[in-house]
């Protein structure tokens, strides 16, 4: 949702560059209101740290996500592992019990690993799409900044 804030920010204030007016005989310079951009930058400064934050939920969400399912896999091996001591005292109820355990564990240990695989695409997907909104975000502010200061420097001589 910052991500949006921030986009329309940079949006607004590419709009401010883009129909400010022109200094006579330098058609590649322009005046903006100096604060009104200034306030600009600083709420994109702002929102800024709220997309890292998003992306650290993200990534502590996976993990939370990862936690469960080794969790769930470890519960449905001592499950497993109850069954088959329940049934020790016969010989072929214990190696069915063994031969169950067994597919438990890897039915589990799979179902762990798919888990696990689609938790880190997820978030990988979802901090890539962040890295690159920010990215996008912070070289819209570096190339407006760099207009800024060419105004700047033409207005002050």
């Amino acid at each position: 949702m910052a991500g949006n804030a921030i986009d329309e920010l940079v949006s607004t204030l590419y709009e401010m560059v883009q129909d400010a007016g022109g200094i006579p005989l330098m058609s590649d310079r322009c005046v903006i209101e100096r604060e009104k951009a200034l306030d600009i930058l600083d709420e994109i400064r702002a929102n800024i740290p709220s997309d890292l934050k998003m992306a650290r939920e993200i990534v502590e969400k996976r993990n939370e996500f990862i936690t469960a399912g080794k969790r769930e896999a470890e519960a449905i091996r001592k499950q497993a592992e109850e069954l088959a001591r329940q049934k020790v005292n016969e010989n072929d109820i214990m190696n069915e019990a063994r031969r169950r355990s067994a597919e438990i564990i890897r039915t589990a240990e799979e179902r762990a690993k798919e888990l696990m695989g689609a938790a880190n695409a997820y978030c990988e997907d979802l901090m890539k799409r962040t890295e690159e909104a920010v990215a996008h975000s912070l070289e819209e502010v570096k190339s407006s900044r760099a207009q800024f200061k060419q105004a700047a420097q033409a207005a002050n001589q």
